[in-house]
């Protein structure tokens, strides 16, 4: 196959991939009533509104200037929409629906930007060699980024809008339930071994600076839970005090939950002397076969009280890829490509499936659930690989998140996109942040 041909191909590929990740930003925002598009589901987050123009103007402010090298029509709207909140402990944003341009406005920006993006993108862009920025990355890896970004918006936009009261939802047909039989929790013994983290800067495949460089971690014998911690189990934790018991938790965590008063998970809700989930579009009696979902101050106290710890990175890594002759996978059930049978993902559901749903997921050592189905807090503070650099087109990304205060999740949700469920993908955020899609699983070291 000649170069050129592969650079057309390639172009095409991610042609594709551009409309294919609008379209699941489109969806998500089309689940919202159009009089509640200026809410703010979330106090610690952008109105809705923002949303639909940041993807564009990200887009734009990305590759205006470094690829496309045409001028802004809207520089203001360029301003506006280019960045979001991250969600820390603090003070809350205090705009009005009346700051905010309109629905029209916003959505004439965005018909703009595309057409313009399209234009130039298709016109053979992406078939220039020519390194953009000075470190000497081609247009096609900004375009990944570009693309990366917006799906994984598509996901944390799910967050924010399952926050959105019920009656300001759209519903969408909910795919068939899944009903299997009860798992017995256990753990499973990971003997000891080596973690190879990361991705090598030779690699052909895309990462995010964060992902740079590859190093291997020795990672001594564990025992790990085969199934993530369920809402049958988190009762139990609960119905023991949990929330009331001190020893439990870190006194930054203890001083977080008393200062807002929570007393049980974010998803949960209490009618009468039953527990009901909040799911996408309705609420259902608490599945208790569901993982839970909680931030990771919650996870941490549960797992004090279960006399186990959360897993480092490492060890989840070890536990999900490696395999007891000490080869390594590139996903937990083996070489093969990611397809429906293996797990909650891809966008498949808007909601959990029971812990034990998708056997065929397994890794090497038994252990189940890794991919999909809510992502995994660890006990790593999510920090710098030896030998990271940023992006310089892009500083920020990971750099401004080591601080200290956000910790690396793993594995991925229901609406986490196949190609971030690669094994170098690093998740984070801060420990008392409740609506993400994460649970956990628990260790004992030895």
């Amino acid at each position: 196959m000649s170069a050129a041909r592969d650079t057309v191909e390639v172009r095409h590929e991610l042609l594709e991939r551009i409309a294919e990740a609008r379209l699941r930003t489109d969806e998500i925002f089309q689940i919202v009533r159009p009089d509640s598009l200026y809410e703010r589901p979330i106090p610690e987050r952008h109105r809705i509104i923002f949303y639909i123009g940041h993807l564009e103007a990200f887009d734009w402010n990305l590759l205006r200037e470094r690829v496309l090298g045409v001028d802004s029509f809207h520089e203001e709207y360029d301003r506006l929409f280019a960045f979001g909140i991250d969600p820390v402990d603090g003070g809350l944003p205090s705009d009005q629906p009346a700051d905010w341009p309109s629905v029209a406005e916003v959505q004439n920006y965005v018909r703009r930007v595309r057409e313009t993006l399209d234009a130039e993108l298709a016109g053979g862009l992406l078939s220039d060699a020519k390194p953009v920025v000075e470190e000497g990355y081609p247009a096609s890896v900004l375009v990944q980024v570009a693309i990366e970004h917006r799906l994984m918006h598509a996901e944390t936009l799910a967050y924010m809008l399952h926050q959105l009261p019920l009656d300001r939802k759209i519903r969408q047909t909910r795919a068939p339930e899944v009903v299997v039989p009860t798992v017995v929790p256990r753990m499973i013994e990971i003997p000891a071994g080596q973690a190879p983290l990361g991705l090598s800067r030779g690699a052909s495949s895309f990462g995010w600076d964060n992902e740079y460089e590859a190093h291997t971690v020795n990672v001594p014998g564990f025992a790990v839970d085969q199934y993530k911690v369920t809402n049958g189990e988190y009762l139990e934790f609960m119905a023991a005090g949990g929330y009331e018991d001190p020893s439990l938790w870190a006194d930054a965590d203890w001083n977080w939950k008393t200062q807002h008063n929570i007393r049980h998970p974010a998803f949960w809700r209490r009618q009468g002397e039953a527990w009901y989930f909040c799911a996408m579009f309705e609420e259902v009696p608490l599945p208790l076969d569901w993982p839970v979902y909680v931030s990771r101050a919650e996870a941490r106290a549960y797992a004090r009280w279960a006399r186990k710890a959360l897993p480092s990175e490492a060890q989840w890594h070890r536990a999900a890829y490696g395999t007891p002759s000490g080869d390594e996978r590139a996903y937990p059930w083996g070489n093969e490509a990611l397809r429906e049978k293996r797990g909650n993902f891809d966008f498949q559901r808007w909601d959990p499936t029971p812990v034990g749903a998708f056997p065929q997921g397994h890794s090497a050592f038994g252990v189940a659930d890794l991919l999909g189905n809510g992502w995994e807090w660890t006990s790593s503070v999510f920090a710098p690989f030896p030998g990271f650099r940023p992006f310089s087109f892009y500083q920020g990304y990971s750099a401004n998140f080591f601080d200290g205060q956000h910790y690396v999740m793993k594995g991925g949700s229901a609406r986490t996109a196949a190609c971030m469920l690669r094994r170098s993908f690093r998740n984070w955020f801060q420990p008392h942040y409740q609506y993400v899609y994460a649970g956990f699983r628990c260790v004992r070291n030895k």
